[in-house]
């Protein structure tokens, strides 16, 4: 392993941490990829003297549903602009009492449910099985949860996030049944986090819960979740502008050589 510092970190979520950039030498990327066209165009600016570059998963204006979203394109745009590492931010929703809305979360597990998306950069040539025992980056976990702490809105951590195809929510017999393994609830994370592991970033999942998911008898309604969302938003906007400049040293993980042993 080259323990090398990150020089580009990049980062997807929605419009409420775009303003994360420091306004000063901001650009715009539009970039062509394999898999077609990403969300929508990477901007690219400074945080803290740390290039970051930042896609709108869902698109501007949030007009891409999860299951649309190609995610295939997102990481590898970010990843031809030079992203040595990816912090996603997503919205989910809870499966335990214990995590209330407004909850940050650090997904240490997953489970997936999701049916109808392309999963793997390899259909075709080489076969690689990549390992996924471990799937987020634990460098990043590790100094999300220690900025969180240190900014008085902690990370719930190692807990498991079950990932369902969307757009609709859940039933209350699926609610029930995903309660008996996974702790929180959401459409986005796969199949980000294992294209992420195939071309060998660092990937942290930054969660926020906005909703209690149907088991507790309380349906859900999107004006709720917008609501967590938008008083959130800020919280996690100044917890990435602390947590970015920090991803700039040198990592303590293997994830650069995730590939090395997993070609066939």
């Amino acid at each position: 392993m080259t323990n090398t510092a990150r020089k580009v970190i990049g980062v997807i979520g929605g419009s409420g941490i775009q303003g994360i950039l420091e306004e000063r030498g901001t650009r715009s990327h539009k970039v062509a990829t394999p898999w077609g066209p990403p969300s929508g165009p990477v901007e690219e600016g400074e945080v803290g003297g740390v290039k970051v570059l930042f896609l709108p998963r869902h698109g501007p204006g949030h007009t891409i549903p999860p299951h649309r979203v190609n995610y295939r394109a997102n990481v590898d745009a970010l990843r031809s602009l030079g992203a040595e590492a990816i912090v996603t931010v997503s919205s989910v929703g809870s499966l335990k009492e214990e995590l209330p809305p407004g909850t940050f979360v650090l997904p240490h597990q997953f489970v997936d449910f999701t049916k109808g998306r392309p999963t793997t950069f390899f259909d075709g040539g080489r076969v690689y099985h990549v390992s996924l025992a471990d799937p987020f980056c634990p460098d990043l976990s590790r100094r999300a949860a220690g900025v969180g702490r240190e900014l008085g809105t902690p990370f719930s951590e190692r807990k498991t996030y079950v990932c369902v195809e969307g757009p609709r929510f859940s039933t209350r017999a699926e609610s029930a049944f995903f309660r008996g393994f996974a702790d929180v609830i959401g459409m986005t994370l796969v199949p980000e986090v294992t294209l992420a592991r195939e071309r060998a970033l660092c990937y942290a999942c930054l969660a926020m819960v906005t909703d209690y998911d149907v088991w507790a008898d309380r349906p859900v309604e999107t004006k709720q979740i917008l609501e967590v969302m938008h008083a959130n938003s800020e919280k996690m906007g100044r917890l990435l502008s602390k947590l970015l400049p920090q991803l700039a040293s040198v990592p303590d993980c293997r994830c650069a050589n995730a590939l090395d042993d997993a070609g066939v």
